[in-house]
């Protein structure tokens, strides 16, 4: 339907039946007059209600918590880390979830397209699909190593248990002679010392110490090294491509592929089963963890409080960038799941249960992780914490190493690798979907026709295989240090700050809070209001400078060498980070270059939410909001360009004559893209 205004300036209004998300309808597509035979599909929403919090969970819990949380626990105070923790969770994790989540609900679009409801900071959302880019080609690299791992357990003995084979060098020395030489260095050190009441650690020191850490080479560090990884000595050494590493790249991005390829209400029923079986995994591991010998010395290291640590600025930057990481906040995806739920749905529900799901995994990870490493620090005859490490250390050297050390160990191997490959695997394929939705949406009456969207995720997966390349080459671990380091590091809180700053002052807290009541049909407390107009801004500028303040050069620490990156490569990194925030103000350039008027009515335009009529609270001032109303669907139309100076009386206008044309579906169906040069 088409409706003509006695307003010479408007564009004609060109209904269509696309789904905004509140809409029930089953159609699958529908066909555009202007374009005639041409099939425009319907904007998909959640199956059931528990879908989206499983994505959520699924996209959010993963491999951060199994190994980042545990390791910073008990290296910032133990217990005492939970005071911090809790502070970013209240400050910074549930309120920036929340505003993520209803925001893409209320606006029914991912990415940029969520940010209309102001237009001069649409660069917040390309700043967003930027980082989860880096993120996805960085992410399956963790896979194609796990499934590496997992198709080598799959015999009697794991290869990495022993000595011998090709990749030993003669310096390597099997688990039995390592604890062997620990007791030695002991009784020599003891010897030496001479003292009936001297303690073990007292007298061990750092000598004992860095004789059994720098002297023997282990066979799961040989095997991750020079089998898996052959990695060379440097960034500047990139050397082959290892394919066997790639063809695991290649398989982890075929499976991505077709978890999304046919829309989330597909992917969400991939989640009922990648979002739930880890914790089946974790509480298996944990009962077989806890009744291993050394798993309560373990257990102490990870639980025993040291207030004083409490002082240190580190711990509670660690507990800041810990959340926004555990909570997959600013990386523009959570904004993308919250858009396909129906406009009714309670996403503050969801958001709260979400909290309690992430924080208990992260807990439950920790007893797996640290009853594990207490058993293995006994059995070898060192302490905890030399035997405990983050990231990839944990999950491919710690971790196997003392499985290998368990009965029935391949067993117990295949367990882990795969609890490792479902936690990881639900956050890579819903982050590449946070990134196509962005994409699709940005370009809707080109990409929902036809299998565009499933040829989309193929470029988009090959793309980032292409990229992934180079993290499995003999310098690829030095790669992939760098995008692990910087793209997402620091910049996720920044932009987190405009988020909030954009949503409490530009956009208005109180008008978003009254979106609210019109979506959940009841109001928040105000909470929610005082955390995004002061303490979650404050809270994340805050961790950003003392983040910045205690920057320090990337480094990546092997067994026996601490490798420092050469400064070309941290001018790299440092470009990698700052590729994504510079759209906020390079969008913001162009939104005011291609807008009419002078500087200041392009600025007070480009300030006003772009809203559909359901948008729209009651008695709404139109003279502060710019209504959506053009659906030039038709590539061979010309895009209309953005007129500054429309006036309030003529989208009143426009609002009486739709509401005497429209029926209540097609009202609730308009798809518009007015917007398209933003």
């Amino acid at each position: 339907m088409t409706l003509k205004t006695e307003y010479p300036d408007l564009p004609t209004v060109t209904m269509s039946a696309v789904s905004n998300g509140s809409s029930s309808t089953d159609d699958s597509s529908v066909t555009i007059s202007d374009e005639p035979g041409s099939k425009l599909k319907k904007r998909e929403t959640w199956g059931r209600k528990l879908d989206f919090l499983l994505a959520c969970i699924g996209f959010s819990v993963g491999l951060g918590n199994v190994w980042r949380f545990p390791f910073l626990c008990y290296k910032n105070g133990g217990g005492a880390f939970l005071i911090p923790y809790f502070v970013a969770v209240i400050l910074g994790g549930i309120p920036v979830f929340l505003l993520e989540v209803s925001l893409g609900q209320f606006m029914s679009e991912g990415g940029v397209g969520a940010w209309k409801i102001c237009p001069l900071f649409q660069g917040i959302g390309y700043a967003c699909s930027i980082i989860v880019f880096f993120l996805d080609c960085n992410y399956n690299i963790i896979l194609s190593w796990s499934l590496y791992y997992l198709f080598s357990s799959f015999t009697d003995v794991l290869p990495w248990s022993a000595c011998g084979h090709e990749w030993n060098t003669p310096n390597c020395t099997e688990f039995e002679s390592i604890r062997n030489r620990s007791l030695i260095a002991r009784n020599n050190t003891f010897s030496e010392i001479g003292g009936d009441n001297i303690t073990y650690d007292d007298a061990m020191g750092e000598e004992a110490r860095k004789y059994m850490r720098t002297i023997v080479m282990d066979p799961v560090t040989e095997f991750w090294e020079r089998k898996v990884l052959a990695i060379s000595n440097g960034i500047d050494e990139p050397g082959t491509i290892k394919w066997d590493l790639a063809l695991c790249l290649l398989l982890a991005w075929i499976v991505v592929y077709f978890c999304i390829w046919k829309g989330i209400k597909s992917s969400g029923k991939v989640m009922y089963f990648t979002a739930t079986s880890p914790y089946i995994l974790m509480l298996v591991l944990l009962i077989r963890g806890v009744t291993l010998d050394g798993a309560i010395d373990g257990l102490k290291y990870y639980l025993i409080p040291d207030w004083s640590k409490l002082l240190r600025r580190q711990v509670w930057v660690d507990a800041g960038t810990q959340i926004f990481f555990s909570y997959s906040i600013s990386l523009g995806t959570l904004t993308a799941l919250g858009s396909y739920n129906k406009f009714h749905h309670n996403s503050y529900k969801d958001s709260i249960l979400f909290a309690l799901a992430n924080t208990f995994t992260s807990f439950l990870a920790g007893f797996v992780i640290f009853s594990v490493l207490g058993f293995m620090a006994k059995r070898q005859g060192l302490t905890v914490d030399e035997v405990a490490e983050s990231g990839p250390g944990l999950a491919f050297i710690a971790y196997p190493e003392a499985v290998s050390q368990m009965p029935v160990a391949p067993l117990w191997s295949i367990v882990f690798f795969v609890m490792i490959l479902l936690l990881g695997l639900d956050s890579q394929f819903v982050g590449v979907e946070g990134f196509i939705t962005t994409v699709v949406d940005r370009w809707p009456h080109h990409l929902r026709r036809g299998y565009r969207r499933e040829i989309l995720i193929g470029i988009v997966c090959l793309i980032a295989f292409f990229i992934g390349l180079a993290m499995v080459t003999n310098g690829g671990m030095y790669v992939f240090q760098l995008f692990d380091y910087y793209p997402a590091s620091r910049i996720v809180l920044l932009v987190a700050f405009f988020e909030s700053i954009v949503v409490a002052y530009i956009y208005g807290v109180d008008r978003f809070y009254d979106n609210l009541e019109m979506m959940y049909g009841f109001r928040l407390n105000s909470w929610m209001k005082y955390c995004w107009m002061y303490l979650t801004p404050g809270f994340t500028i805050i961790i950003f400078i003392l983040s910045t303040i205690s920057y320090s050069g990337l480094t990546y620490k092997r067994k026996t060498i601490e490798y420092i990156y050469p400064q070309w490569a941290v001018s790299i990194g440092w470009m990698m980070a700052c590729s994504s925030i510079v759209f906020i103000p390079i969008v913001m350039a162009i939104n005011i270059y291609k807008t009419k008027g002078s500087l200041k009515t392009r600025i007070q335009y480009l300030l006003r939410p772009m809203l559909k009529s359901y948008q729209l609270r009651p008695n709404e001032d139109m003279s502060k909001v710019t209504l959506i109303t053009r659906c030039d669907y038709g590539p061979e139309i010309d895009e209309p360009e953005i007129a500054a100076d429309e006036t309030a009386a003529a989208q009143n206008h426009l609002i009486e004559k739709r509401a005497e044309e429209t029926t209540p579906n097609e009202e609730a169906a308009v798809e518009c893209t007015k917007d398209s040069k933003l």
